[in-house]
């Protein structure tokens, strides 16, 4: 594997390197760059350090993966492949990705999964294993967003204003939610068998990655939101 040192480079000519480095390569150093891999396809690339923003932006397959934190916008408009970020990411994680997948160990910022979309046999997933901050999946209109809250069970488990505008795609919350308030146009329910066999191979995926329990993880209360009207708009813009 090619090791790209990263002090000293600027985002394009990181980025250079890692198109020059082969399939695999680590990039150590990293401190800030953003953009980090956009576009690209087929790499294997572990980042020390930590990226800038857009880190995998409009990814087109490979591996990311990154050994502490991230900044925002991890996984802009990415079209597929995955994202592992070993530490805590920042905002807008997932910001309108319409495939691929996108791991979190630790906690996510602001808006994760804003516009998150699907179309035809894309599905794009993330799987966060902290807590989430405030508008997590804003208009989300597809994909599946699953938020576990191992490290601290005690803390609610998302922030301010979940699922506003939501109307698509699936929601899995590692909590049975009594502490969170979510808007109109969508359900909330405790999570039924068939939704745990939904959610089970993105669990294990999780716990393979981050060496943890998936069956522990399974075990917990789950809540399942989904949008449960065709014009969510309507509520929110629209005098009655």
């Amino acid at each position: 594997m090619v090791t790209i040192h990263a002090e000293g480079l600027d985002h394009k000519a990181l980025n250079e390197a890692i198109r020059n480095a082969g399939d695999r390569c680590a990039v150590d150093g990293c401190l800030g760059q953003r953009f980090i891999a956009a576009g690209m396809n087929g790499k294997e690339i572990e980042i020390s350090g930590t990226p800038g923003n857009a880190l995998g932006a409009y990814l087109n397959g490979g591996t990311l993966t990154v050994l502490s934190n991230a900044q925002d916008a991890v996984g802009d408009t990415m079209n597929d492949g995955t994202i592992v970020i070993r530490g805590n990411v920042g905002d807008a994680a997932g910001y309108a990705m319409r495939g691929g997948k996108i791991f979190v160990k630790g906690n996510a910022g602001y808006r994760a999964g804003i516009h998150m979309k699907a179309y035809q046999e894309k599905v794009p997933v993330m799987v966060i294993g902290g807590r989430a901050g405030s508008f997590l999946g804003e208009y989300q209109a597809g994909g599946v967003i699953i938020v576990l809250n191992l490290m601290k069970p005690e803390d609610k488990i998302v922030g301010f204003f979940p699922c506003t505008g939501m109307h698509g795609g699936k929601m899995f919350l590692r909590s049975d939610c009594r502490d969170v308030v979510f808007p109109e146009q969508v359900t909330a329910r405790p999570a039924e068998e068939k939704d745990l066999t939904e959610l089970r191979p993105y669990i294990e995926e999780y716990a393979a990655l981050f060496d943890t329990d998936a069956e522990e993880i399974l075990s917990g209360d789950f809540t399942v939101v989904t949008p449960d009207s065709s014009n969510p708009y309507r509520q929110m813009y629209v005098a009655n």
